[in-house]
């Protein structure tokens, strides 16, 4: 009776080991076994993966792609304007054994990298060059942040600009220089109106100035013109030439003093 109580305990043991031993991968999953302290050469997965304890110990790593925030990072441009400046990196593992094996933690290890980059890479640039150019310097970031990760197994698929927190002065300044650019562009164009203007009547001149017709006949469209809104003064335009033509034939003189 003992004997059976004995092995009955004993397949219970085993069983509840063997249960202990077994581990189910996920599809975007892969496990790296160490054996004796040391690492297979394949790792496991994905499916159902048979890790004999406590011989091996299994380390699970995800192939998903990452969506990695770095925080709001102080940064002082080249033109000596503090900002705060928040990024999103993107990165997955494609060496399983390589990111367990390369660095102690990879996902802390990419973070520190990332926030390392950005302050050091938008140091160089000036604040122009950081609002206008956000695409080029998210591509530069990627390529040097996937340069530092590489002997880990980690590919950085992008880098992006999330936010850029300007000071209030550098705001106001900033709306200033906006309104200002806005009143030049305004002048510009009310000086090329006025100088498209001005040759439309330059060249009208010159074709009414060919008929003297033309000349009177415009005067009677400014009077009609004049006559429709009513008004109790009609002022008549007389040519210079004809007040020229007077003063030469003696019309016009000077009253006689007695």
């Amino acid at each position: 009776m003992e004997s059976l109580f004995s092995l009955g305990t004993i397949a219970f043991v085993v069983f509840i080991w063997l249960i202990s031993c077994i581990k189910i991968v996920n599809e975007y999953e892969r496990a790296v076994i160490f054996r004796l302290g040391k690492v297979l050469p394949q790792p496991k997965g994905p499916g159902l993966v048979f890790i004999f304890k406590p011989v091996d110990r299994g380390v699970i790593v995800s192939l998903r792609t990452v969506v990695l925030d770095v925080p709001s990072q102080d940064v002082i441009t080249r033109d000596n304007v503090s900002l705060k400046v928040s990024a999103v990196v993107y990165f997955r593992v494609l060496d399983v054994k390589q990111a367990i094996l390369g660095v102690e933690n990879y996902y802390y290890a990419t973070s520190q990298i990332a926030q390392t980059t950005l302050r050091s890479i938008l140091g160089e640039v000036s604040l122009d060059e950081l609002l206008a150019d956000r695409e080029k310097l998210s591509l530069r970031l990627r390529e040097i942040i996937d340069s530092s990760t590489e002997p880990w197994g980690i590919e950085v698929t992008a880098v992006e600009l999330k936010s850029v927190d300007l000071p209030e002065q550098i705001q106001r300044a900033m709306g200033k220089q906006a309104e200002a650019e806005r009143e030049k562009r305004a002048k510009v164009i009310a000086a090329e109106g006025e100088l498209m203007a001005s040759q439309q009547l330059l060249e009208a001149a010159n074709k009414i100035s060919q008929n003297p017709v033309a000349i009177q006949m415009r005067y009677l469209q400014t009077l009609g013109e004049i006559a429709v809104e009513k008004n109790s003064t009609i002022v008549f335009p007389l040519p210079m030439e004809l007040l020229k033509m007077m003063d030469r034939i003696g019309a016009v003189q000077p009253p006689k003093e007695n």
